[in-house]
């Protein structure tokens, strides 16, 4: 019976850990990512602005082909929402809030399922020279506790997420496939 009874405690103590640990963790993430691109920042800006584009770079729309998507306003312009509903990158919508022409685009995400979260995230063109784009590709957002414990893991897993996106932006620009929807 001692045995038992130990290892039950080892169980509810590995069990409790990640509760434990979110107390001490932050609420508040923000990754960044970001690429050069060999293209002029007016090319790299009109393309990123229309978020229909993202059809063809973003790897979590990319992750789930047969979404059903939804569209309002004008697209490129502020007010502008896309609407997602899929299997694997769940459900919710993405808003220009904010768009500087040529410079920035600010979005708010409100994710609905497989959780409610809203966050933000914004794209920002930088010119390195006359044919040389950076762009940086960021999110931020709050997670109540304890699923603030995966903040822990934010940077790496949507880091990673940030950069094969960027990784697959850069390839589509540079190899002239610019059909803007």
């Amino acid at each position: 019976m001692k045995k038992t009874g130990k290892i039950l405690l080892v169980i509810l103590f590995i069990l409790a850990l990640p509760f434990l640990v979110a107390l001490f963790v932050n609420n508040d993430y923000a990754v960044e990512r970001e690429i050069t691109i060999n293209k002029a920042r007016p090319v790299v800006f009109k393309f990123v602005k229309h978020l229909k584009n993202q059809d063809s770079y973003n790897k979590w729309v990319r992750m789930d082909p047969e979404m059903k998507k939804d569209y309002k306003g004008t697209d490129g312009t502020k007010g502008f929402v896309y609407s997602w509903d899929g299997e694997e990158a769940g459900k919710g919508e993405q808003e220009i809030r904010n768009l500087i022409e040529g410079e920035r685009i600010d979005l708010e995400l409100r994710f609905i399922k497989p959780f409610e979260s809203t966050a933000s995230a914004h794209l920002i063109t930088e010119a390195l020279s006359a044919d040389q784009t950076r762009v940086k590709w960021g999110m931020k957002g709050r997670s109540p506790y304890p699923m603030n414990f995966m903040n822990l893991f934010m940077d790496s897993m949507l880091g990673k997420d940030l950069e094969t996106s960027l990784s697959d932006l850069k390839n589509i620009l540079e190899k002239n496939e610019l059909t803007v929807k």
